[in-house]
């Protein structure tokens, strides 16, 4: 059970104002606040063990190696791999990229990707720029009418070309929660990679990538109550050995000659060239001990009930359109019929409501939803349900913005 009451006591950021009054953060699927110990355990790597890691033989710097590899063991135990497994990053978008770049390697002519349209920016680009250098084809696995990837359309999709299917666990606008071990079952049959972007789902859900038997996963520390410009990419071992990096420099090499030739270490040291956000890694193996405490599963009912509650509510007021009622995760997408929505952000904003509006990254997406923007309302654990009822009232005043903005005109 979830006791949202004392959990919030360790977020020094809910104790905030916006517009002078009480902050509502609804923008999670952008970024989580932190709570006081993953504060706490970055102020303690600058204020007690600063030093450099895998890099110095003195104490100090044999402290800051325990430290960081023991986050490493974490992060094995929080997803089901082996510690090898597990290569940091500065988040998402750089592990998507770094396997882009490896696997593109293997792509020649003609060779397909299979993405969808409801995927973020940093699960499209480096596919665009891996077709581009290796002239493989970009396929659309279709969504469904309610805007869901099912494996029945990958089915329909995939063919003895495909290589590579790389999609999003859970999508960060309508984020419905993709059937992934089923998925990789259907793909594997055809000799593709799966790619998982788990920017979105890794917070609200139990994630086992052993069992989901996907080829990569990648995440953001970020999302998951842990400190900006950090992320994990998960692969196979023998997948991570066979691919090439997309960094090179110190720390990720064994020897290298003036003559040109060089060695690398094994994976996962190969992918981490230069000096690591050492301070970040620290605070991200505080946030997943905090999250293991809670229990993932209380999480996510936790998250889906609230949101469940919130969608009950949004469906009374006549003008509100909501775009993914029967989603898994806690994050709701809407527009007012009449007011565009980042004007409906700035009203919410001025009530102390923080929300996202616009295209979200998902540029493609706006296209099959058949509208420039929406406003997205994304649920942590940490929220209540007063702060819902609150964020409800806003949601039934939204056609004042459009007296207001005459007013001020």
């Amino acid at each position: 059970m979830i006791n949202v009451e004392e959990i919030r006591r360790d977020f020094p950021m809910l104790s905030n104002t916006m517009q002078g009054k009480p902050l509502i953060y609804l923008d999670n699927a952008a970024t989580t606040f932190k709570p006081k110990c993953v504060i706490d355990a970055v102020t303690s790597y600058y204020t007690t063990f600063n030093a450099n890691c895998h890099r110095g033989d003195y104490d100090l710097s044999h402290d800051v190696d325990v430290a960081y590899e023991a986050v490493r063991g974490k992060v094995g135990k929080f997803i089901n791999c082996l510690d090898k497994e597990v290569v940091f990053t500065s988040g998402a978008s750089a592990s998507l990229n770094i396997v882009a770049n490896g696997v593109g390697q293997w792509l020649k002519q003609g060779d397909e990707i299979l993405l969808n349209e409801a995927e973020h920016a940093s699960n499209i680009l480096p596919w665009f720029m891996v077709a581009q250098a290796t002239g493989a084809i970009i396929k659309y696995i279709p969504l469904n009418k309610e805007g869901r990837l099912t494996v029945e359309n990958l089915k329909n999709t995939i063919t003895e070309k495909t290589k590579v299917v790389s999609l999003a666990h859970v999508t960060n606008v309508l984020a419905y929660t993709i059937d992934i071990k089923e998925i990789c079952k259907v793909a594997h049959e055809y000799g593709a990679l799966v790619v998982v972007d788990g920017a979105q789902s890794i917070a609200h859900m139990k994630v086992d990538v052993k069992d989901l038997d996907c080829d990569f996963y990648c995440f953001s520390a970020h999302k998951m109550l842990g400190p900006t410009g950090v992320g994990v990419l998960y692969g196979k071992y023998d997948l991570l050995e066979k691919m090439n990096p997309l960094m090179m420099g110190g720390g990720m090499n064994s020897r290298f000659y003036s003559c040109g030739s060089y060695s690398l270490h094994h994976a996962p040291s190969k992918f981490e060239a230069g000096t690591p956000n050492i301070e970040g890694v620290i605070g991200f193996g505080a946030a997943i001990d905090y999250l293991s405490k809670i229990g993932m599963e209380n999480i996510h009912e936790y998250e889906h009930n609230l949101k469940q509650y919130a969608i009950s509510k949004l469906k009374e007021i006549p003008n509100i359109v909501i775009y993914n009622e029967t989603n898994e995760s806690g994050v709701i997408t809407f527009n007012n019929k009449n007011v565009f929505a980042q004007d409906l952000a700035t009203h919410f904003n001025s009530y102390g409501i923080a929300v996202r509006a616009g295209q979200h990254c998902a540029k493609i997406l706006m296209n099959f939803l058949g509208t420039v923007a929406t406003v997205r309302a994304s649920i942590s654990f940490y929220n209540t349900k007063e702060e819902i009822d609150k964020f409800i009232e806003v949601c039934k005043k939204g056609d004042e913005y459009l007296d207001a903005f005459f007013k001020w005109s």
